[in-house]
């Protein structure tokens, strides 16, 4: 199954037919759910189904479903040393080698502007290509933890907010979700507004299993931290931002100097929620560095870039797999997203 996502990754975009892309997140779908220590998702949602669910709340257009707008940077990754002691992936005991980044507002929205309400949480995926060949992606939301718990509920909150109109009477349907989803409200109103891309922390709110060469394994979520130092909002100072703030600061920034985060896994303990992304793990779990991002330069052909770049963050490699069944799920919805957009 790996090599079928490999080769689909590969495969010319223009080429890559929604029939092919369907088979092939389906395929996942049905193998990968059972693998490793993932349960078998017992969600009522498709991966095709979420993609449409995304489509009716935010609108379909020939982009992406969710984090529509974003801006692409490349650089190189440094595995760090401390990396093997948990994982035994290649690309982590080798040099550096190149990368390609995307950080991104969250709404499916194409147009909307960098200082709007659904900007947030912003994301930060990257695309590691290592040296024998493979791709190691990871996605993150400058959030610690995710709005719902599982596909379900995430397709639930997408259609209420589809049905939640200027004209819809109240209490909105999606005031009445949130209204029996405490946790959602409290994740809503806890966003915060970064004045950069390059000065927020990014979490991956899904746990993976890392195994390294001795055959001990634990679980981790992903935590990408910025070198030069976080810095968040007011409201009012928000929306004083321009539309494009975001994506304009990112681009003067790396014209001046290379764009630094690092790179660590947050280990794991007895108790915490492995399969629940809506709960975020404690401060005190330890962090392990798994390496540096080094962001220097946008791509030569930025729209080009965009169209072409599929991020597969479940994508088992030698001793990393999911644990978090939502990102099985999330694994397969993504090629139908990018078959729709090519």
């Amino acid at each position: 199954m790996r090599s079928l996502f490999r080769t689909l990754n590969a495969y010319p975009a223009a080429k890559l037919s929604r029939p092919l892309v369907a088979i092939a997140a389906a395929l996942f779908f049905v193998n990968e759910a059972h693998a490793g220590d993932v349960k078998a998702s017992t969600a009522k949602e498709t991966p095709q189904s979420m993609v449409e669910a995304l489509h009716t709340a935010f609108g379909k257009h020939h982009a992406r479903a969710v984090h529509t707008k974003g801006t692409m940077l490349e650089g190189t990754f440094t595995p760090a040393p401390e990396a093997r002691s948990i994982v035994k992936t290649p690309v982590f005991g080798g040099g550096t080698v190149p990368v390609v980044a995307r950080f991104s507002l969250f709404a499916g929205l194409p147009d909307l502007p960098d200082n709007a309400d659904a900007a947030s949480p912003a994301g930060f995926a990257a695309k590691i290509k290592a040296a024998d060949g493979d791709e190691f992606d990871i996605e993150t939301n400058q959030h610690n933890n995710f709005i719902v718990a599982t596909f379900d509920e995430f397709a639930v909150f997408l259609r209420a907010l589809a049905a939640s109109g200027p004209t819809a009477p109240h209490p909105t349907a999606v005031e009445k979700f949130l209204e029996k989803n405490p946790k959602a409200a409290q994740f809503l109103a806890s966003r915060t507004y970064p004045i950069s891309y390059a000065q927020a922390t990014y979490f991956g709110v899904n746990s993976l299993k890392f195994t390294n060469a001795e055959g001990k394994s634990v679980f981790i979520r992903y935590r990408v931290v910025p070198r030069a130092g976080e810095h968040y909002l007011t409201p009012e100072e928000r929306k004083a931002e321009s539309a494009t703030y975001l994506q304009d600061d990112l681009l003067k920034r790396v014209a001046k100097e290379p764009i630094i985060f690092d790179w660590f896994a947050q280990v794991a303990e007895a108790g915490d929620a492995i399969e629940d992304p809506s709960i975020a793990w404690p401060e005190s779990r330890k962090l392990v560095k798994l390496g540096t991002f080094t962001l220097t330069k946008p791509p030569a052909d930025p729209e080009a870039a965009q169209k072409s770049l599929l991020f597969l963050p479940g994508q088992p490699h030698v001793g990393v797999e999911a644990a978090d069944p939502m990102l099985v799920l999330r694994n397969a919805a993504y090629p139908i997203s990018f078959s729709e957009r090519q």
